[in-house]
């Protein structure tokens, strides 16, 4: 399709930019957010083909800012009419109110990705073949598997900004994902297994022959283990989180409380921090929109400012927040290019991109061997966090015990219970492997989802509340 989405209205630009000037003329920022999405999904479960669902969206959203006010209108109807009508709208917030438009952002060379669509490439019928092939590959592997569940799924989403100072900003952004999930079972006790890779790049990496089994033993591998594992203890006890996918507790438990609406409100633990001690030294934790090809780059925010490499804290001390415009205007700081939204229908905050912490000067086994009794947690499941107190409640999808240095038995049931703040203090060793996970990881605020990526190395975390299933 032409991904020139201006020339999708029924008006020329001319007409469309002059009543977004008039929106425009009293407040202090907005825009005109258009948007055009593709997606596809298609889920295999129990031998058969489950689902499949393909869908196109398109609108536009306008915006318009005053002070701490916002104005927001939304329509499927790229019409000149629908413009007028969301413009009624909007610009009752800036009545009374005089304000000086915000500067453009600024503009970036860099361009994460080309214009080439995901969807439609396999074919359909080799994606379904390729699902099939997954099905029977895991069941013929061991017979205690008892169920098998593959989904494959690709979007496209072309965005443009335009301002009502004629500046205008493009994004495109492709997405693939694979998930495959197992259930093995022994007698009457069942456990689950899974695994999940994607990116802002075509299907090619993830269908490959080695990359799809290995994606499969790996979830296979998961389950097999949660079936020989045996009830956690509760208590307290010194904690060694793995590397990559158990980023998602630091996401949670302090990326949230590091957006800028929360810090602007005092609703966050960090709130009021900033130059202050709030990690171990050590800890150093970043906000990067600019990876290419990971699920939560991109190559401008929803507001237009370009992704950026985000130093949030360094050294344990916090000297950074992550800002859309906005908030950044009302705190006297700079946007950093994590405005985010779901889509058109949607306003602009303070999201991450991918939130990772960097690696320190400790292997795994050293962290792992300096551990007389505790947990060693390898994957995360769902979550609770608090972002006022910081308080996070994480349940482990794989986790063993550590005794006397080496790693245990494993063990099911394990929650890592503690506070954002608290616990960052309580990282005695950081590993020197860092990584990023695999691609599949979804954010939720106020409603609204976008795809972030989540990273850290080794950690070991002293003295941490695990709530346990032992009797």
């Amino acid at each position: 399709m032409n991904t020139d989405l201006l020339s999708l209205f029924d008006a020329d630009e001319a007409a469309v930019q002059a009543v977004l000037k008039e929106t425009l003329a009293r407040a202090d920022d907005g825009e005109l957010y258009l948007e055009h999405a593709q997606a596809e999904s298609l889920s295999f479960d129990n031998g058969r083909l489950k689902g499949g669902s393909f869908n196109t969206d398109q609108g536009f959203g306008l915006r318009a800012v005053a002070g701490e006010a916002v104005g927001y209108a939304h329509s499927g109807d790229l019409s000149l009419a629908a413009l007028k009508r969301a413009s009624d709208a909007v610009a009752q917030v800036t009545r009374g109110h005089s304000g000086s438009y915000a500067a453009a952002p600024q503009g970036t060379n860099a361009r994460l990705y080309g214009d080439g669509n995901p969807i439609g490439e396999p074919s359909f019928e080799a994606k379904v073949a390729l699902l099939t092939e997954i099905d029977a590959y895991l069941r013929s592997k061991d017979p205690k598997v008892r169920q098998v569940t593959a989904t494959i799924g690709a979007s496209w989403q072309v965005v443009e900004i335009i301002r009502a100072d004629g500046h205008r900003m493009r994004d495109v952004r492709p997405m693939t994902r694979l998930n495959i999930s197992v259930v093995t079972g022994e007698g009457d006790r069942q456990e689950s297994g899974s695994f999940g890779i994607g990116g802002r790049r075509g299907f090619e990496e993830f269908i490959a022959t080695e990359n799809w089994q290995a994606g499969a033993e790996e979830a296979l591998r998961q389950a097999l283990v949660n079936l020989e594992a045996i009830d956690a203890p509760a208590g307290t006890m010194d904690v060694v989180l793995g590397n990559g996918w158990p980023g998602v507790m630091l996401h949670e438990a302090v990326g949230h409380g590091l957006e800028g609406d929360f810090n602007r409100k005092k609703t966050s633990a960090f709130a009021g921090l900033l130059g202050e001690q709030v990690a171990a030294k050590g800890v150093t934790v970043v906000d990067d929109g600019t990876i290419g090809e990971r699920r939560g780059s991109i190559t401008i925010d929803d507001e237009g400012t370009p992704s950026a490499y985000n130093v949030l804290i360094e050294d344990g001390k916090l000297v950074g927040y992550m800002q859309d415009r906005q908030n950044a205007r009302l705190m006297g700081m700079k946007p950093t290019g994590n405005g985010r939204r779901q889509g058109y229908a949607h306003v602009p905050m303070p999201r991450m991109t991918n939130t990772y912490m960097l690696s320190g000067g400790h292997t795994p086994e050293e962290i792992i061997a300096s551990v007389k009794k505790g947990i060693y947690a390898v994957s995360f499941g769902g979550g609770q966090v608090d972002i006022t107190s910081g308080k996070f409640v994480f349940g482990c999808t794989e986790a063993y015990l550590i005794e006397n240095g080496r790693i245990g038995a494993p063990v099911k049931g394990a929650m890592l219970i503690g506070n954002g703040p608290d616990a960052m203090r309580r990282v005695t060793m950081i590993g020197n492997d860092t990584k990023l996970d695999t691609g599949i990881g979804n954010c939720g605020k106020a409603g609204q989802w976008v795809p972030v990526g989540v990273g850290q190395p080794h950690l070991r975390m002293d003295a941490i509340t695990v709530g346990g299933t032992q009797a």
